[in-house]
């Protein structure tokens, strides 16, 4: 059974950066797609970014287009989501899910099979 730990959530003033490490453990990630997805308080969950199986396609929400990268370490069964420019309605609870389609590419939210428990990222001065 897979599953997914998100890390490196935190309080940041706007214009600063992290790094939202999401660890796999119980199988290979290699295997899966990998959405960040995030919830502000008040909102419904949103698509952030996603990677294909292989790491060679990406998607991104047209909101941190620009901003924000994401990337797979297949090696470290790890999938890392780079936040440059946080703005204040970056502020959310963000989440990992993993997804198995037989196209290795990006699926839409409900295709996602295992999620994450969350870390927060708050951006305020």
């Amino acid at each position: 059974q897979l599953q997914l730990v998100e890390s490196g959530g935190g309080l940041v003033q706007p214009g600063g950066s992290l790094r939202l490490s999401c660890a796999a453990s119980g199988s290979t990630l290699n295997y899966y797609v990998i959405g960040w997805f995030r919830q502000a308080p008040g909102k419904e969950r949103e698509g952030v970014s996603c990677i294909s199986r292989s790491g060679g396609s990406t998607a991104y929400a047209d909101s941190v287009k620009g901003r924000f990268t994401i990337s797979r370490d297949n090696a470290k069964n790890t999938v890392y989501l780079q936040m440059n420019s946080l703005k204040p309605e970056d502020t959310a609870i963000y989440y990992c899910a993993a997804a198995r389609p037989l196209t290795g590419m990006c699926v839409p939210t409900s295709g996602y099979d295992y999620w994450g428990q969350g870390t927060q990222v708050t951006v305020s001065s």
